[in-house]
């Protein structure tokens, strides 16, 4: 596996072993050692979660409040995404950046996101699958969601017209404003 350590140390970008022939292609997406040697992080995963969306839908930034605060470990099965944590955790000195990077079905990249970050996606391809694992389980009573397009954080969509949004992430606050 392929360990790259992004402008924020804390997300990893893991890149597995693909092996593939004439038949297909076979690589392990998950091993709990491989993850805890790449990571350092010794990770429960209690849920798992799908989504398929269309082109131009974007997803986030969304987040859990402690102590129902979700690290995530994220991929696309099918398509193309631009994936996105920004740092929320208050005496990070990287709180309030951001990091991205694609994931997609042909370079089977995933990207670890720990407890304490937004995360988000731009679905890039015609329709994408995405796969996440998390730490813990989905609460709406923690759950939040901060302003996709926030002046403050500028984060870098690859965006060629304004994106597809739910009405929940319509409404997302401002990093400022943001709990934490």
């Amino acid at each position: 596996m392929k360990i790259t350590r992004l402008a924020i140390p804390d997300v990893v970008l893991l890149e597995p072993r693909v092996f593939g022939d004439e038949r297909g292609f076979f690589y392990e997406s998950f091993n709990a050692r491989a993850f805890q040697d790449a990571t350092g992080v010794d990770a429960e995963f209690v849920q798992d979660n799908h989504s398929k969306s269309a082109r131009g839908v974007l997803r986030g930034l969304h987040y859990q409040l402690a102590p129902r605060a979700q690290g995530k470990l994220v991929r696309a099965v099918v398509g193309e995404v631009f994936d996105v944590a920004v740092d929320l955790r208050p005496d990070s000195p990287t709180r309030g950046q951001w990091v991205g990077d694609r994931l997609s079905a042909g370079n089977k990249r995933q990207m670890w996101i720990p407890a304490g970050f937004a995360h988000g996606f731009l679905v890039l391809s015609d329709t994408a699958e995405f796969l996440y694992k998390t730490t813990d389980y989905y609460s709406p009573a923690h759950e939040r969601c901060i302003a996709w397009n926030d002046p403050q954080l500028a984060v870098d969509w690859p965006l060629r017209e304004p994106p597809v949004l739910s009405a929940k992430d319509a409404q997302g606050v401002a990093f400022g404003e943001a709990e934490v």
